[in-house]
């Protein structure tokens, strides 16, 4: 099966920060024959590494805490990530909780505050808008017992 992934699972340091994520239960699913598909929305829509933190507001845009306005790249890296979607045959993507791009259910609230909120990132909800099932990495497991 091919799965997409958040690319900083696979140590990749493509975080904001400039750290990655590392995720030994993705890497498994390699080992067990899966081709893993890695993706960052936001490099894909232009953003470098490391970058200032960004958080989905209310109103759907996507602002820097310095109050950048970046929603237009949060959009075009969500476009390209569907289309790789699309180009590999994946149904499913495993993307990073709680991230502006990649949340699944659950986002910061916009204000900084490391207040979480019911939500989809940019990248996430086009995915999921588009029949392709998402979840997260505090998710994979369950995923894993069912199938």
């Amino acid at each position: 099966m091919n799965i997409l992934v958040s690319h900083c699972f696979l140590g990749e340091p493509c975080r904001y920060d400039g750290a990655s994520r590392l995720d030994r239960q993705i890497i498994e699913l390699h080992r067990a024959g899966h081709n893993l598909i890695p993706v960052c929305p936001e490099l894909l829509g232009g953003l470098d590494v490391p970058r200032p933190p960004a958080e989905l507001q209310p109103d759907g845009r996507v602002l820097t805490q310095d109050g950048q306005d970046v929603t237009a790249a949060f959009q075009a890296g969500a476009e390209r990530v569907l289309e790789l979607a699309r180009e590999n045959g994946c149904t499913i993507a495993i993307l990073k909780a709680r991230s502006p791009s990649c949340g699944s259910g659950e986002i910061y609230d916009g204000t900084f505050t490391h207040t979480l909120k019911p939500g989809w990132g940019v990248a996430a909800k086009l995915l999921g808008e588009s029949g392709i099932e998402v979840m997260d990495e505090d998710h994979l497991q369950a995923w894993l017992f069912e199938t």
